[in-house]
């Protein structure tokens, strides 16, 4: 049977979204996570884009562990650089790729735009940006994303949430700024994307507005009825890590218009819409 969807690493925060969502709007979906597909090998790639036979692949699978990165940056660009392109090979512009806000250095004041010089600061976001370079010689899309959030996974809100309940107080950095971006919402958009006659290229997959990782805490506590104050400001030094992080992740969504698509909605209008699900009790 002729598959409309193929979606690899489904099994992620964002993969389940994209199914579920997928599945809930009726179309036939295909979804392969690592048990599923080993995209490192470029055999079996091809062989499942051709088995498949799909209108629209959207790839979400990348190696995440920014950290980890840095000591194993040959392993990462395997999977989001290599994998990509055996996979940007097979789809052509049929792929919709998934990346990220680390392809910048994150040194600006003001939003990121699609068309701005990439400059990345650690082995994660050149690794990612290997990969969009290879999805765009074969002429798909690359779809930008950051601070992502989800009822399936762990991230920073489940991780305030949590602590919102063990900690008298809590130290978060507040020199960072970007958009924290819900993966029920990205899914959405990456459906609609797919779905559009839209010129490919890049996009930018995030939620309106600007704040920072403090911010975004302070945001959770008042969702949760706890007192803001308890989410303490700290510069991000207090917390050395092996990988570099942009100061500024924010990113500019002007490319949406050429799609005929609105972006993303405001990153608080999404957190207080996704709160039941990532807080049900």
């Amino acid at each position: 049977m002729t598959s409309t969807w193929l979606v690899t690493g489904a099994a992620g925060m964002l993969g389940v979204d994209l199914v579920e969502a997928l599945a809930r709007d009726g179309e036939h979906v295909v979804a392969l996570g690592r048990a599923e597909l080993d995209v490192t090998d470029p055999d079996a790639v091809a062989a499942a884009v051709r088995d498949t036979a799909p209108r629209v692949v959207i790839n979400c699978a990348a190696w995440t562990a920014v950290d980890d990165a840095e000591a194993h940056e040959p392993e990462a660009l395997a999977v989001n650089g290599h994998a990509v392109r055996a996979l940007a090979a097979a789809c052509g512009p049929r792929l919709l790729h998934v990346s990220t806000d680390y392809v910048f250095a994150g040194t600006g004041s003001r939003p990121y735009r699609e068309d701005e010089a990439t400059d990345p600061v650690n082995a994660y976001g050149r690794t990612k940006l290997a990969g969009e370079r290879a999805v765009l010689a074969h002429g798909g899309t690359v779809v930008r994303t950051a601070w992502l959030y989800g009822e399936h996974g762990p991230s920073f809100a489940r991780t305030m949430i949590r602590l919102a309940g063990a900690q008298d107080q809590v130290t978060v950095v507040d020199d960072q700024f970007g958009q924290p971006t819900w993966t029920a919402d990205l899914a959405a958009q990456l459906i609609r994307l797919g779905r559009a006659p839209a010129p490919g290229g890049i996009y930018h997959g995030t939620s309106g507005g600007r704040t920072s990782w403090h911010g975004f805490a302070q945001e959770i506590f008042k969702l949760l009825g706890a007192d803001p104050g308890r989410v303490l400001p700290v510069p991000a030094t207090r917390f050395p890590r092996p990988a570099r992080r942009p100061a500024n992740s924010v990113l500019a969504h002007d490319r949406w218009a050429a799609a005929g698509l609105p972006p993303i909605r405001d990153w608080r209008a999404a957190l207080h819409a996704a709160w039941p699900r990532l807080n049900p009790s």
